[in-house]
């Protein structure tokens, strides 16, 4: 079976010029050619799927037969061989590990870090001070995951670290994977940017573990169960390399998914007053002016419909897998080595999933409505054996600080500053600029 190959290809640099240049509208484009299509990246052949079902088979029926592919070899050397960039056996030993720290009892906990970090935010506002939300909810996004991460005192100046450099490697760290690899190495001051932000959160990561080794307590706190942690089949811990990997794993992988989601959130509420209106009614109704726990965001029904909106609307960009074996999808024989790209954003703005996929519905998350979305349409946290491991973290996270800031704020958009939006990863908000009026 032959598979078309996208329009645009050039000699040595293949599809990369679009890709970098267009990026959502080039990879959304790729539908209409075919469900498998040939993109190049430089002069790598990889092979793009556009149909879920065939997504749902990379990631899940077949997923044994695949692993992390070429985008994650790049983020490797900066970013450690945590679970997002790990494979095999390495993979499965360490999910196997993290897990315990992601377990419903210690996301109770974790709850309480989110609320109190959320009501600490906005108890700084002030009636009809202008905030830009996109640096509020990065801020919030970091202050929660860090305090999650290190409970102690040099763990407070990783937070201050993360806060300072985290954004700046997200961004740039997109750009330098889907670069060649030569530019990297050129005198940029990008690159030098980069790579000092990566060696500053590099060290005062190994500086926290190293001081936890001389401590040795459990503070209660996500390090201390992975410095704990012990392999169930060899009972063997992590090396502080280690640790580091997943620590970096985390912050990557927790900071940038719910920072947008806040952000988007609280835009796309300002543009929908009937659907803030719900929200606003089942917050007061749930948390009768008490701050919000984990027992509660199963009960806040509605605005789990909106963060599920949000997700889909703003998801990350593409991710990859390569075959370990000989394998065929949708008719097509891959031999092994064989590089796969999905993009979550395409599939959840692919109009044979979702009615009208660029307007902004929670409704279509009803029970009724969303039992009707096919396998591998919604992947906003992967699927399968590779499925985000923070996922539950993360929907909690997001739950947790929106209806914080919506039991006692408005946000509301400022007149003749419309937001402007720049794509890395996944569609960032730039000048997003509201203003918190008082609900009381």
């Amino acid at each position: 079976m032959a598979v078309p190959v996208a329009p645009g290809r050039l000699p040595l640099l293949g599809h990369t010029l679009p890709m970098l240049r267009e990026r959502h509208r080039f990879t959304a484009s790729l539908r209409e050619y075919g469900d498998i299509v040939r993109i190049d990246l430089g002069t790598m052949p990889t092979y793009f799927l556009t149909n879920p079902r065939l997504v749902h088979e990379l990631l899940v029926t077949k997923g044994a037969l695949f692993r992390k592919g070429a985008l994650f070899d790049k983020f490797r050397p900066f970013f450690g061989n945590g679970l997002a960039t790990s494979n095999g056996a390495d993979h499965r030993r360490q999910r196997r590990m993290v897990q315990p720290a992601f377990h419903r009892d210690r996301i109770t906990r974790y709850a309480e870090t989110m609320a109190r970090a959320a009501a600490d935010l906005t108890a700084s506002w002030r009636p009809g001070q202008v905030r830009a939300v996109e640096a509020d909810a990065q801020s919030l996004a970091v202050t929660i995951v860090g305090e999650a991460l290190f409970s102690t005192e040099m763990g407070k100046r990783a937070i201050e670290e993360i806060r300072r450099s985290i954004f700046l490697v997200l961004k740039q760290g997109m750009v330098r994977a889907l670069s060649p690899s030569f530019v990297e190495r050129l005198p940029l001051r990008a690159n030098r940017e980069f790579d000092a932000a990566i060696a500053r959160m590099r060290a005062i990561v190994l500086d926290v573990v190293r001081s936890w080794r001389e401590d040795g307590a459990d503070h209660g706190d996500l390090l201390s169960m992975l410095l704990l942690a012990q392999d169930d089949e060899t009972g063997a811990g992590m090396s502080d390399q280690q640790v580091h990997d997943e620590v970096m794993t985390l912050l990557v992988g927790g900071i940038e998914t719910t920072a947008l989601a806040l952000a988007w959130t609280f835009h796309e509420l300002a543009r929908h007053p009937d659907v803030e209106r719900r929200v606003h009614a089942e917050v007061d109704e749930v948390l009768s002016g008490r701050p919000p726990t984990f027992a509660d965001v199963e009960k806040l029904v509605y605005l789990n419909r909106v963060v599920n909106e949000v997700l889909r609307r703003y998801p990350v960009w593409f991710l990859m897998r390569r075959a370990l074996a000989p394998v065929e999808l949708g008719g097509v024989p891959f031999a092994e080595g064989t590089e796969v790209i999905f993009s979550p954003h395409a599939l959840h703005h692919d109009p044979a999933s979702f009615a009208e996929p660029h307007r902004f519905d929670p409704d279509r998350w009803s029970p009724e409505r969303a039992s009707r979305v096919p396998k591998g349409a919604f992947v906003p946290f992967g699927a399968g054996g590779r499925q985000c491991v923070g996922n539950l973290f993360a929907q909690t996270e997001i739950a947790i600080a929106v209806a914080t800031v919506a039991a006692r704020w408005r946000l509301v958009p400022v007149p003749g500053k419309p937001v402007r939006v720049t794509f890395t990863s996944a569609a960032y908000p730039s000048g997003l600029l509201m203003t918190a009026i008082p609900r009381h």
